[in-house]
This record gives structure tokens, sequence and C-alpha cells, in this order.
């Protein structure tokens, strides 16, 4: 009997040893998740805390997390000002990351050649160009800040256009400075992505003449290469 009630004991024992290795595990496992959950919210999430609609309404916020890389806070913020020709309009979002998405549109007296030309020259030729009509756009090759340009033309609205020397247009140039969340194709979408929503707000500010309807993304560079 002794024996008996010696073994139903050490049973008794190990059952509540394995219990309370089970709880102490999920304790610990639960702590672990809220410990993740805090981090992930405090120390990650800074961009997914910027209003739905970045600089003014201008740039939808998915564009902008595509973009960067992950942040404990990020801070934007839109300026324009009228200029003989029209208006410009700049763009940014900076990082506690180091990271910073900015860009600048304006009315600009430049044909498409003109414009491809300058692009050229300063690229050596190394961009990738999509279209959809008379709207351009173009990104850099081997290019770590996802370099982009887009064209769309424009007459704002108090200028004549028979006084251009050339063609009026919403020009808009922007890229990455520091780490972008990728890199490479996919850094130049994203990046192609936020200047051509850039430059349509823009459009809408210079009150260009004769006003159209914009596609709501432009050809992937991926079918283009």
């Amino acid at each position: 009997m002794a024996r008996i009630a010696a073994s139903k004991e050490r049973f008794a024992t190990a059952e509540y040893t394995a219990k309370g290795f089970v709880i102490s595990l999920t304790v610990l496992c639960l702590v672990g998740a809220a410990a993740w959950f805090g981090y992930v919210q405090i120390f990650t999430k800074g961009l997914e805390r910027l209003p739905p609609k970045v600089c003014d309404g201008a740039v939808d916020r998915q564009v902008v997390i595509r973009t960067l890389p992950r942040t404990r806070t990020a801070e934007e913020g839109a300026s324009q000002r009228h200029e003989r020709e029209g208006i410009m309009f700049s763009c940014h979002i900076h990082t506690s990351a180091g990271s910073i998405l900015s860009g600048m549109a304006r009315v600009e007296d430049a044909s498409v050649r003109q414009w491809l030309n300058h692009y050229r020259t300063s690229t050596r030729g190394d961009a990738v160009r999509v279209s959809v009509g008379d709207v351009e756009a173009l990104a850099e090759l081997d290019s770590s800040s996802g370099s982009s340009s887009v064209y769309i033309p424009c007459v704002p609205r108090g200028v004549r256009a028979k006084d251009a020397n050339e063609s009026y247009a919403i020009i808009a140039e922007a890229g990455v400075i520091g780490h972008g969340r990728v890199s490479g194709a996919t850094l130049r979408q994203a990046v192609t992505d936020f200047t051509y929503q850039l430059t349509k707000h823009t459009y809408e500010l210079a009150e260009c003449q004769n006003p159209r309807t914009f596609p709501e993304k432009l050809p992937r560079y991926e079918d283009h290469i």
C-alpha cells in the first residue's frame, strides 16, 4: 500500500509539474506576443499613422508605405507658391529612420522632346519610359533613389497657349533620400506612382485649361523593359 501511495504521489507531482510548465510557457508566449505587438505598434507603425492622404491630400498614404521603410515616427508636409507661369507644389515625408521621400511639381514651358532630352542627358540614356496618350513618365535605371519624372501637358488658367515658346506642362520629379522599403524596379515604380499623384494634384491647383480625365495609374514599367 505504501508503494502504491508513493507512486500516486509521484504521478501527482509530475502532473502538477507538467501543468506548471504548460502554464508558464503559455504566460511567456502571451508576454512575448504582447511585447512584439507593442514593439510593432510603437517602433514600426510611423507611416501607418500618417493621414490617409498626405501633403494636403495630394498622395495616398499607401503609396508612401510601399516606398519608405518601416519607422517609429514619420512627418509629412507640403508647400506651394505661385510663379510667373503658374504654380509650384512640393511634398515631403521624413522618417525617424532617416529616409525621406520628396517631390516637386511645377508649370513649365517645355515640350515632351525637351523633357526627354533633359533626362537622356542627365541619365546617359539609362531610363525606362511609359505613357498613356500624352501623359508621360520615366524613371532612372540603376538608381538607388528610384528617381522619376512625370510630364502632363497643361496650359494654366490665365495663360494663352500661343504665348508659349513650347508646350506648357506640369513636370514633376521625385526620389528617395536614404533607404527605401524596396529596391530596383519595385522602388522605381513606387516613386513614379508617388510622382504621378503629385503631378495630378498640381494639375488641379494650376486650373489647367481643357481639363482631362486621368487613368487611375500609369502602365507598369515591368511591361516595358
